[in-house]
């Protein structure tokens, strides 16, 4: 019997070993959401920050190396940056209140942030950042796509493979913060409930500016974004 009773136990220990070994090396993958870019918007307010009008605001305003490139109403940042960070940066007015559409593909490796609310001599402490990353198929995490970066964990990872379009439609308004990557509601957060530090950062996110730049990194890798387009003052429900 107590031999009966090990070869059982030694049965379900390699099952459960197997289990494991096909999860780690991607042999075995339960189902996860797909999303896919939704379609710009359009009517009053919307403003494309990347059509002939717009397009010149956008600057280098870290240093005087040249980051990114605007062609045919698409923002392609060269991904030269690794250890001193640079920004492509909006320069041509603050915001407050908004509802923000975008797109982006990324490369292999790419690493990114589109930065809201963020003050020009401080973008990462003085603002917050939705993460941008070459991380499809992974686990959601703090640090990954639809993430406010290192402080909230998106729902589900929506990224789509590198080398295809994905979308993000960001709410601001007040405290109150929506994520929507590729259609789906990822993140939905209060700030003004983080009276406490959280994550790397040095002051309470309740305590940030209401009002800042609207900013895309370069930490690394290539990104193109376009369809850019964003309404100020209006209502999250609306």
């Amino acid at each position: 019997m107590k031999r009966k009773k090990m070869v059982v136990a030694l049965l379900v220990l390699a099952a459960c070993v197997g289990v494991a070994v096909f999860g780690v090396f991607g042999l075995h993958r339960d189902p996860v959401p797909e999303g896919m870019p939704t379609t710009p918007p359009e009517g009053a307010g919307w403003i494309d920050l990347l059509d002939a009008e717009h397009a010149s605001a956008w600057k280098n305003t870290t240093d005087d190396e040249d980051i990114f490139e605007i062609d045919e109403g698409m923002l392609h940042i060269f991904g030269t940056s690794f250890v001193h960070l640079r920004y492509a940066d909006y320069t041509a007015g603050s915001f407050g209140d908004f509802d923000l559409h975008l797109e982006f593909k990324v490369a292999k490796g790419t690493n990114s942030g589109v930065f809201v609310r963020s003050q020009p001599n401080d973008p990462v402490y003085r603002g917050f950042e939705i993460q941008v990353l070459d991380d499809f198929g992974k686990a959601p995490h703090k640090n990954r796509s639809g993430a406010i970066y290192d402080v909230t964990t998106p729902m589900y990872n929506l990224s789509r493979p590198a080398g295809e379009w994905n979308s993000y439609d960001i709410q601001v308004h007040g405290h109150e913060v929506k994520v929507v990557m590729n259609g789906w509601l990822v993140v939905h957060t209060d700030l003004s409930k983080m009276t406490m530090l959280i994550g790397k950062y040095k002051a309470p996110f309740a305590e940030l500016p209401l009002e800042g730049h609207l900013m895309l990194q370069d930490h690394g890798g290539e990104v193109w974004y376009r369809n850019i387009l964003i309404r100020e003052g209006t209502p999250a429900s609306s």
